[in-house]
């Protein structure tokens, strides 16, 4: 389906970037703001339709990042914020859990929908993906009766006390933020590109560490992102995330699917557990892109694990917002009606079709991955594997500069990662490659 926009989706720089007005605010920004809450361009916008945005300055930047894949949609859809406004005319909050309303309602029936599997679903609304991890690990806890948690090397699960404990890296996230919660652990994954196993071997790798270093008995719930996003777009082997989901059945662990960053049509399915054939989740966890910018989060799964926590054991002041809610209600029509799905799966072969052979083209290159709107550039010392995370520093300096919105991601600091809405044109996708060759070209 073509969308009109009411913003021109071209790149058209007219002051350098950044632009006098995003330095007057910057200014002001550190005068005011805290340094811990960084930014990676300091541009400053003012609006956006489709894949572009537009600074104070009147530049159009392509966003190849949806502020960490959260305007999957675009930026503004104008049903969206009409639906939002009509909301916040008529109730804006009272708490789910005082006096409820039928929004809620409506978005959990809607996640029972499209999260795969069959069987009864149930649903908690909440704020934020970090929200969303921690509720999860209560709600498996209380289920299994058990302390331990195992998330994946190069996870990402959010910035809070507990999620930062399952979240790999120590920089910036954790650095000084200790201590953090114990029975938490992290276990091998597979990443074809560094590890060169197959699905099977890395499984019994990651079943292996578990055994032998935490003990299946113990373990309450198995976080996985299935495509890893601040990680590096890391996606396992085929036939990895089978095993796992094997071993949890088999020892009665709570298999949870963390698609914050890659679900709602992000990968060109409603989630991207789905490109792992046959493998259902117990819980899944929903987030940025479900509300088309909104703040809202989800938690749904099995009814059964779902309601092992009593009644006001999980929930939150805020958590599903009439007024976010009304913007997930839109979203999912959105999707349907404008057949987004497909048009990720557009995304995806365009992107191949104009960065695939990027490792062939630049010795700076290692590899390119992706699904959907969803792609990873990982960047290495020439003739080498070794991460380098110096030329990824490069290329952002140089993209933001010429108009493109791109972000960092990796272990290392040293994958690129592209992440656009799935209404961005192939026109678009070109354009934004070319200032990204001419970066790569420059190294």
């Amino acid at each position: 389906m073509v969308r009109d926009f009411d913003i021109t989706q071209q790149r058209l720089l007219v002051t350098e970037l950044p632009g006098p007005k995003s330095v007057a605010l910057q200014e002001r920004r550190v005068r005011s703001v805290s340094r811990g809450a960084g930014t990676l361009a300091n541009i400053y916008m003012e609006r956006g339709a489709g894949a572009i945005l537009v600074d104070v300055d009147g530049n159009q930047l392509i966003d190849l990042g949806c502020g960490i894949g959260v305007t999957t949609i675009g930026h503004a859809h104008p049903d969206v914020a009409a639906a939002a406004a009509a909301q916040a005319g008529k109730l804006t909050h009272t708490l789910f859990t005082v006096t409820p309303y039928e929004n809620y309602v409506r978005v959990a029936e809607k996640l029972a929908e499209i999260t795969p599997g069959d069987f009864e679903k149930h649903s908690i609304l909440v704020n934020s993906g970090a929200e969303a991890v921690e509720n999860a690990v209560k709600i498996a806890r209380k289920f299994t009766g058990r302390r331990a948690i195992v998330s994946l090397d190069h996870a990402f699960h959010g910035r809070t006390n507990l999620t930062m404990a399952m979240t790999y890296r120590p920089w910036p996230e954790r650095a000084g933020m200790g201590p953090f919660p114990g029975e938490v652990y992290s276990v091998p994954t597979s990443y074809p590109f560094r590890d060169g196993l197959s699905g099977a071997e890395a499984a019994e790798k990651t079943i292996d560490y578990i055994t032998t270093h935490i003990g299946a008995s113990e373990v309450a719930a198995f976080f996985v992102e299935p495509i890893q996003g601040d990680g590096g777009i890391v996606i396992p082997a085929p036939g990895y995330f089978a095993r796992i989901a094997e071993f949890c059945r088999d020892n009665g662990i709570v298999f949870v699917a963390d698609e914050i960053q890659a679900g709602i049509a992000r990968t060109g399915t409603w989630y991207s557990i789905e490109h792992h054939d046959g493998v259902i989740p117990d819980l899944i966890t929903t987030a940025k892109g479900i509300a088309g910018g909104f703040p809202l989060a989800a938690v749904t799964g099995r009814a059964e694990i779902m309601d092992a926590v009593q009644p006001g054991g999980i929930g939150g002041t805020f958590g599903g917002n009439p007024v976010s809610t009304a913007a997930a209600l839109e979203v999912f029509d959105i999707i349907e009606r404008e057949g987004l799905l497909a048009e990720a799966q557009r995304v995806e072969a365009s992107l191949w079709a104009r960065i695939g052979d990027w490792a062939e083209k630049f010795d700076v290159v290692g590899e390119v991955r992706g699904k959907g709107a969803m792609f990873g550039v990982e960047l290495v010392k020439p003739g080498t594997r070794e991460p380098n995370p110096e030329a990824l520093t490069a290329i952002l300096k140089y993209a933001t500069t010429h108009g493109v919105i791109v972000l960092d991601a990796g272990s290392w600091d040293s994958v690129l990662r592209i992440m656009p809405s799935v209404v961005i044109s192939d026109e678009l996708i070109g354009d934004a490659a070319t200032v990204l060759e001419e970066a790569l070209a420059l190294l």
